[in-house]
C-alpha cells in the first residue's frame, strides 16, 4: 500500500477525544481519516489535531454538489466504506459501553455493540494490513465468551489471522490500573503480545500537580485506615480510608468495615504510594480522592488527563463534566505507543 510521504497511515474510528491519534501522531503515523458522533467530544478532537492532521479536516466536493464532506466525520454508520482512503492501520475502540461493568452489558443487544458490524464492512472494503481493537476486559466474558467468539470469527472469515490479550495500563509505566482487551488483526500472521515492551508501574504521586486549587476534605468527612491496614494490593492499589458518606450497612459483615469492598468506589480513598483506579468512562463529576500523608483531596482534571498518558497542554472541554466523561473513555496513550511500536515492527510497516 502507497503510504503519505512514507509515514504509515492510519484512520481512527470512535475517535472519542483522539487517544489513538495522539499514540501514533507521536510515534510519527499519519492520519486520514477519522470519526466520531459526539459533538462535545468532537471540539476537543479539532481543538487539539487541527493543526497536526489538518486534511482530515479539509472541505472537499461530496456527491451531491450542494454539501460538503471532509475525513472527520460524524455518524459512521452514514459513511459509505469505499469513501474512506486507503490506510495501512484500522484504529476502533468502537463503543465499550455495551460490554462494561458500568454500562448494562447488554452487548449485541445494544445498538452500539453491532458497530462492530460497521467495522467489519470497512475492513472488508479496504483492507488495511493491520486492525487494532481496544474494548473494556468484560467483553472476554459476554455473553460466556460468545460475543468475542463472534468478533473473532468474523475478522477470520475474511482472511484476517487474529491474537488478543488483557493488558493493563500500569504494565507500561502508567499509574492507573486499567485492564482492556486488545485485539490485533492482520492478513500476514498472528501478533507476538510476548514482544510488548513492558515497564514497571508509576504511583500516583508521579503525576500529581505541585499547586492548584485543590478540592480537599475536612478530617470530619472521612476516615484514614491504621497503617498497619494499608496492603498494596496486586493492582497496585492502597486503599487506605473512606469518605463518611453513604457508607454500606447491609450486608456487611463484623470486622471488615475496614475492607475496600465494603464501600462504594465514589467514596473510597487511595494512598498516593499507589496506582489509581480505573477512570471510568460514565464518570462525570470526578470521585477519585486520594491521600498524600497530610490530606485527602480530589484529582484535578489535569491528574485525570495526566493518569492516561495526555500531557498537560492537552486542550480541553469546558465543561468539567464533559472532561471526566470523555478521559474515562479513552485509550491509555503509553500503552496504545507500546502496542503500536510492535505492530511497525512485526508488520514490518
Amino acid at each position: 500500500m502507497e503510504k503519505n510521504g512514507g509515514k504509515t497511515t492510519f484512520i481512527d474510528l470512535f475517535a472519542g477525544i483522539g487517544g489513538f491519534h495522539f499514540a501514533l501522531h507521536r510515534q510519527g503515523a499519519e492520519c486520514v481519516f477519522s470519526s466520531e458522533w459526539d459533538d462535545e467530544c468532537r471540539k476537543t478532537y479539532t481543538d487539539n489535531f487541527k493543526k497536526v492532521s489538518p486534511d482530515i479536516f479539509k472541505l472537499f466536493p461530496g456527491k451531491d454538489s450542494l454539501f460538503e464532506e471532509k475525513l472527520f466525520a460524524g455518524d459512521i454508520t452514514k459513511v459509505a466504506p469505499d469513501t474512506i482512503p486507503d490506510h495501512d492501520i484500522l484504529c476502533a475502540g468502537f463503543p465499550c459501553q455495551p460490554f462494561s461493568i458500568s454500562g448494562k452489558q447488554k452487548g449485541f443487544a445494544d445498538t452500539r455493540g453491532t458497530l462492530f458490524f460497521n467495522v467489519l464492512e470497512i475492513v472488508k472494503k479496504k483492507q488495511p494490513k493491520v486492525v487494532l481493537l481496544e474494548n473494556v476486559k468484560q467483553l472476554v466474558y459476554h455473553d460466556h465468551g460468545n460475543t468475542l467468539k463472534v468478533i473473532l470469527k468474523s475478522l477470520n472469515d475474511i482472511g484476517y489471522k487474529t491474537s488478543w490479550k488483557v493488558l493493563n495500563a500500569k504494565d507500561f509505566g502508567m499509574a492507573q490500573n486499567r485492564e482492556r482487551i486488545i485485539i490485533i488483526a492482520s492478513k500476514e500472521k498472528e501478533f507476538d503480545f510476548t514482544k510488548l515492551e513492558r515497564k514497571p508501574s508509576a504511583k500516583i504521586k508521579d503525576i500529581l500537580d505541585k499547586s492548584g486549587d485543590f478540592e480537599i476534605l475536612e478530617p470530619k468527612d472521612y476516615i484514614i485506615l491504621p497503617e498497619e491496614l494499608w496492603h498494596e494490593q496486586e493492582s497496585g492499589l492502597i486503599f487506605c480510608g473512606y469518605r463518611n458518606k453513604k457508607i454500606r450497612t447491609v450486608g456487611v459483615r463484623p470486622g471488615t468495615e475496614h475492607l475496600s469492598r465494603v464501600h462504594k468506589q465514589p467514596n473510597r480513598i487511595y494512598h498516593i504510594n499507589g496506582t489509581h483506579p480505573t477512570l471510568p468512562s460514565q464518570e462525570t463529576s470526578g470521585r477519585f480522592w486520594i491521600y498524600d500523608g497530610k490530606i485527602v483531596r480530589k484529582l484535578t482534571v489535569d491528574e485525570c488527563y495526566k493518569l492516561q498518558g495526555f500531557p498537560k497542554s492537552f486542550k480541553k472541554n469546558n465543561k468539567l463534566s464533559s472532561c471526566y466523561k470523555q478521559i474515562g473513555n479513552s485509550v491509555a496513550i503509553p500503552m496504545i505507543e507500546a502496542v503500536y511500536k510492535q505492530i511497525k515492527e512485526q508488520y514490518n510497516l
